[in-house]
């Protein structure tokens, strides 16, 4: 063997060596798991600040409960958990804000921006948009006495948003109870955890375009005393955006009664009503109308999955100074 030879095999063995490691750090970077001590190091006073930011919302106005734990649901389901509901206008053409199933409805962006310019006073540039869209939610539950949960953290915002998958990939309040099931399957997410979920209807409202059909359709599916009160606050016709409570006896609360309404034909939206009409979440409903513990632990789990749907970690994304905005 000449000498050349042998120099060569240590050289090509480091070379070897840098290959694989750079290709660890590639795999490490691209499975980046959330962690809830995420900003221990680089912002201990993080959730502490964003905690005083929502209850003092939620104080002022109790239906912002609702309000922002759906902010963070209609977020996950279009390209993740990433903030990308929150660009407005200005900052990409295809905002998702003025899709279909948000326009008009969705609503907490004032409060998620404020509890935003709190922690940046504190740590510029360090906690993303979609981290806090996390925690509010959670603290927006434990305001109106629902269950609290440990939210992961490490989420980094989008430069980027989709109308076009606002309006495919959210559900409709006229879905079927399938295409509810089909529709969280796809972002991972069992029929008892959409079921779970679902139960966030406890709280707050709906506008009466939403409802109407149900109302004045004759239905089997629906009370007849039930639909003769909500058309007093619903006419046929105008008044599209008239709202009402989900549930007409604890609307401002967080418990389980809207699985209790659902068994009585009570429930309000259509996407509703079809987890208890003679399907495969009846057993579910049903077991939730019984026993509220076992309600707000799958909420809490469910929440923390739903949180997890692609999150852009590591190096992918960025932090967004402000939330609507492009930095």
């Amino acid at each position: 063997m000449s000498s050349a030879t042998s120099s060569q095999k240590p050289f090509s063995g480091a070379i070897v060596a840098l290959v694989l490691i750079f290709l660890l750090v590639l795999v490490t970077a691209s499975n980046a798991q959330l962690s809830s001590s995420f900003y221990d190091k680089t912002c201990p006073n993080a959730l502490t600040t964003i905690r005083t930011s929502i209850r003092k919302a939620v104080s002022k106005e109790r239906r912002m409960g609702a309000s922002l734990i759906r902010l963070h649901f209609h977020d996950c389901f279009v390209q993740g958990c990433d903030a990308s509901i929150l660009l407005d206008e200005a900052s990409t053409a295809t905002s998702e804000r003025n899709a279909q199933p948000n326009k008009g409805s969705v609503r907490g962006y004032e409060v998620i921006d404020a509890a935003k310019s709190e922690v940046e006073k504190i740590c510029p540039g360090v906690v993303s948009c979609a981290d806090i869209l996390a925690v509010a939610a959670r603290d927006a539950s434990a305001a109106v006495g629902g269950p609290s949960w440990t939210v992961q953290l490490g989420r980094r915002d989008s430069t980027t948003a989709s109308r076009a998958l606002a309006e495919s990939d959210l559900p409709s309040f006229r879905s079927s109870v399938d295409q509810l099931i089909s529709n969280f399957a796809r972002k991972g997410l069992s029929a008892r955890e959409m079921v779970a979920l679902s139960g966030a209807h406890t709280l707050g409202q709906a506008q009466c375009f939403t409802f109407r059909d149900r109302i004045y359709g004759n239905g089997s599916d629906i009370d007849a005393g039930f639909a003769s009160t909500r058309k007093r606050g619903c006419p046929a016709s105008g008044q599209d955006g008239k709202l009402a409570p989900l549930d007409l006896v604890t609307p401002n609360s967080f418990d389980n009664n809207y699985y209790k309404n659902l068994m009585q034909k009570k429930g309000l939206l259509h996407s509703d009503q079809v987890l208890f009409n003679g399907g495969s979440t009846d057993s579910i409903v049903s077991e939730y109308s019984r026993n509220p513990s076992t309600f707000k632990s799958d909420f809490a789990a469910a929440m923390i999955k739903m949180g997890d749907i692609d999150p852009l970690t590591g190096q992918d994304g960025v932090i967004r100074r402000i939330c609507s905005a492009l930095n």
